[in-house]
């Protein structure tokens, strides 16, 4: 092709060999390229996109030759203006390689541009990304010091913009949350960072996946302390320190967390999740009973105040707090009557806010169910919905299967709900109960999500097996996504307004139950709960292994520390001390001393004979 001179002829060659390029026609563009860089040097864009349709052929030293000749006898001021131009002619291309999800192209030339202008932050931290989607990222890309160099300086930082700081962060955070490589990167993100609140609000969320799904609190508990770093009086961070290194059996660590956070409370709805707080910690230290009672008794009298002064609404993080805040009541205190008075006091607190804050939704749900009722179908089979975080090997999931097992089919629809789910499933208990649904989800921790695919999926009756161990179930039952609502199995009812039953039996409840539980209890005639047996394991620990006599009684005890009430220990001891030849084994997760401590300190309160004590850790 004859191409003239003149730099007002070269307009059309031009948009000829950008269109071969953006067809992908590499080939032709490169040599029409040449030809306008040949006749035109001086325009240094011939040069830029010429090395770039050969890089695109795979041609990267030929590409990096053609960009170095085009930047040949310039001043410093011009070398520094060209690298800039061939810079912005590769990002463009690599943006558009990126919309198209070719992220092997993109990442090639980023590369590039690496290699260009190594102190380009932002084409760095767009390599990150594209490893990690490429899957092809190791922790050696952020061992590079002068990554890190870049990340912590403020005029560098300056240029960057935050959400794609923050977009590779997660990314990595997704990919690689165990590497402390990226704990590293993470650091350096905070620093010189004007707004840091969506970080650490990346970093708490990272760190509950690492410790309820990876079970690794002690790595949850250094994404905290970075976090506690830059919001050193953060309520939030401090409790979730504080589980995690209860988690992690580190009890004086989760002690003092859960004192700073009741120290810094200030409103009365903080004060109650703080006494909560402080409570689980000392009982899954075990043996501070001297100091529980008096918090205890103490946030009662903080509950009559919320529920008696609180006028307003309580946002959404103040209800998921408050939905689990009296866990420890049936551990402390043996009352139904007190209990469940707070119980429901409470979480009618929290129910009228969640009506208040999230009104559309619940307004929707309420406007479907009369919808669906004018038009059911009644020879239908009713879709009953399961929902809960222990479907899995957990006691709730070991007892609950036979329900799954023995449903009738032909009646019911059986729809499975597994939240905080790990992708894919690993647990063979919650897989065997996904093949025994006839639908079977699986979600993270949106209960927004959660609440809304129950509603679409047009469950009749929803059970769940969480109560208050769970803040996130606590707030889908309560937008209420299913018109008929039923509590069973995991810990008590939750005294949610909008759940409408409680199953029990004649034995779980007393005959006077009712009129302490704001559900309808459901009993049912012979027991709430029926099991056809479990999977026998292979003894691993015998009597002679502990120096058992093999005509001695055995007895058991599986509490774990939070359990360990002194008027049941009490009784466990007086029932050892009654009977000749008998032996105590105690499951625990707590270290040794602390359990023989415990014992100890009772038996000689009460003034039982001393007793020797062996102790068989059964927890990993």
């Amino acid at each position: 092709m004859a191409i003239q001179t003149a730099s007002t002829n070269l307009t059309a060659p031009h948009q000829q060999a950008s269109q071969w390029l953006q067809e992908g026609d590499y080939v032709q563009a490169a040599d029409l390229y040449q030809q306008l860089f040949e006749a035109e040097p001086e325009v240094k864009a011939h040069g830029w996109h010429l090395g770039l349709a050969l890089l695109l052929q795979g041609q990267e030293a030929e590409a990096q030759t053609a960009w170095m000749l085009a930047m040949l006898e310039g001043s410093t001021e011009q070398a520094a203006q060209w690298t800039a131009e061939l810079v912005e002619v590769l990002q463009r291309e690599a943006e558009r390689r990126e919309e198209l999800v070719d992220y092997p192209l993109a990442w090639t030339i980023r590369q590039h541009i690496q290699e260009i202008a190594p102190d380009y932050l932002a084409n760095r931290l767009h390599v990150l990304q594209l490893s990690t989607e490429l899957g092809t990222f190791t922790a050696d890309e952020l061992a590079d010091p002068d990554l890190l160099s870049l990340l912590r300086s403020p005029e560098v930082r300056s240029t960057v913009d935050h959400e794609l700081l923050l977009k590779v962060l997660k990314r990595l955070f997704a990919v690689a949350p165990l590497e402390p490589a990226v704990l590293e990167f993470a650091e350096a993100c905070f620093e010189h960072n004007s707004d840091p609140i969506p970080f650490v609000i990346a970093l708490m969320d990272q760190a509950i996946e690492v410790s309820s799904l990876l079970n690794r609190p002690l790595i949850a508990a250094d994404y905290v302390k970075l976090g506690l770093k830059v919001c050193p009086d953060d309520l939030n961070l401090l409790a979730h320190l504080s589980f995690f290194y209860q988690s992690a059996s580190e009890h004086e660590k989760a002690i003092e967390a859960a004192r700073t956070f009741c120290t810094l409370a200030r409103e009365v709805y903080e004060q109650v999740f703080g006494s909560f707080v402080m409570l689980r910690a000392l009982l899954r230290a075990g043996g501070y009973w001297d100091t529980i009672f008096p918090i205890f008794e103490n946030q009662d009298v903080l509950i009559e105040e919320l529920v008696k002064t609180q006028s307003e609404p309580l946002d959404q993080t103040t209800v998921f707090k408050l939905t689990t805040s009296l866990f420890t009541q049936p551990y402390i205190r043996d009352s139904l009557a007190k209990n469940r008075l707070n119980q429901n006091r409470l979480m009618g607190l929290c129910q009228s806010s969640v009506n208040s804050y999230d009104r559309d939704r619940v307004e929707r749900y309420q406007q479907g169910f009369a919808a669906r009722k004018a038009n059911r179908d009644p020879a239908k089979p009713l879709r009953i919905g399961y929902v809960s975080y222990c479907m899995r090997q957990h006691s709730v999931g070991w007892l609950s299967r036979w329900l799954f097992q023995y449903h009738d089919r032909e009646r019911f629809q059986v729809y499975g709900y597994f939240w905080n789910a790990k992708t894919p499933v690993t647990d063979p208990l919650q897989q065997w109960f996904i093949e025994h649904s006839d639908e079977a989800r699986t979600f993270g921790r949106d209960s927004s999500e959660i609440a809304d695919r129950l509603f679409e999926d047009d469950i009749d009756v929803l059970i769940e097996l969480d109560s208050i161990t769970a803040d996130i179930i606590c707030e889908v039952m309560m937008l209420k996504p299913a018109p008929v609502q039923v509590t069973w199995l995991g810990w008590d009812a939750s005294g949610i307004p909008a759940i409408d039953y409680y199953i029990a039996d004649p034995y779980v409840l007393p005959d006077d139950a009712e009129a302490h539980y704001s559900e309808k209890i459901w009993r049912l005639p012979q027991t709430y709960l029926a099991v056809d047996g479990f999977e026998v394991g292979v003894p691993t620990l015998r009597r002679e292994d502990l120096e058992i006599p093999p005509d001695a009684i055995v007895y058991w005890s599986g509490q774990s520390s939070y359990k360990r009430h002194p008027e049941t220990v009490r009784a466990q001891l007086q029932i050892v001390q009654a009977v000749p030849n008998s032996y105590f084994l105690i499951k625990g997760i707590t270290d040794e001393t602390s359990i023989q401590q415990f014992f100890c300190k009772w038996q000689l309160m009460w003034g039982l004979i001393p007793l020797v004590y062996g102790f068989y850790q059964t927890w990993p």
